[in-house]
């Protein structure tokens, strides 16, 4: 079994996802799965709105930067992971010699990162709000933005409710998503 550390790679932002594309490619080429098992870009997912509907965006969280859990000393595994096209190298310090030596996250520090990604995952599950009926609701998105309205149905597998509007002294209906309502 292979000694792996967490390494830090530095590549040319915006190009994280391609050359984690390539690398896994030539790793299950050459077979080194066992001397480079994980390659991580952490992301979080951003929800925003538009044109009315509720868009889901990733954003990477250390854009430029990789974390690869590899056995550099094995071969040519450090070579392989430098070679690859828009990669600038480890993050690394100069040790007096010619060459600059890699340097390995600590396990603290790669259990922050990994347990941010894992936060990020249970934020987003537990995002769905709960609603009651008769709640009153303030409408953030629509033609009636701004109006409080009151519940009146709930559809959490759909994550909507049914909602309503007094306009100009009447009661008026309305389907909205949780994301265009707040408490």
């Amino acid at each position: 079994m292979a000694e792996t550390n967490w390494y830090v790679l530095r590549a040319v932002s915006g190009q994280e996802k391609k050359i984690r594309t390539y690398l896994e490619n030539e790793i299950t080429r050459q077979g080194l799965e066992d001397y480079i098992p994980q390659i991580i870009i952490p992301t979080e997912k951003i929800f925003e709105m538009r044109n009315g509907k509720k868009v889901v965006r990733e954003k990477t969280l250390f854009a430029g930067y990789i974390f690869v859990e590899a056995d550099i000393k094995y071969g040519e595994v450090a070579h392989l992971i430098t070679s690859m096209p828009g990669v600038i190298g480890f993050l690394s310090w100069n040790d007096g010699k010619t060459s600059k030596t890699p340097i390995p996250l600590r396990a603290g520090e790669i259990k922050r990162i990994l347990g941010k990604i894992d936060e990020v995952a249970v934020i987003e599950e537990s995002s769905s709000l709960s609603f009651s009926k008769g709640e009153t609701v303030k409408v953030i998105d629509g033609a009636f933005s701004g109006f409080d309205a009151t519940v009146s149905e709930i559809f959490d597998d759909k994550k909507k409710l049914n909602v309503v509007v007094k306009i100009f002294g009447r009661d008026t209906p309305m389907e909205l998503s949780y994301s265009q309502v707040e408490k």
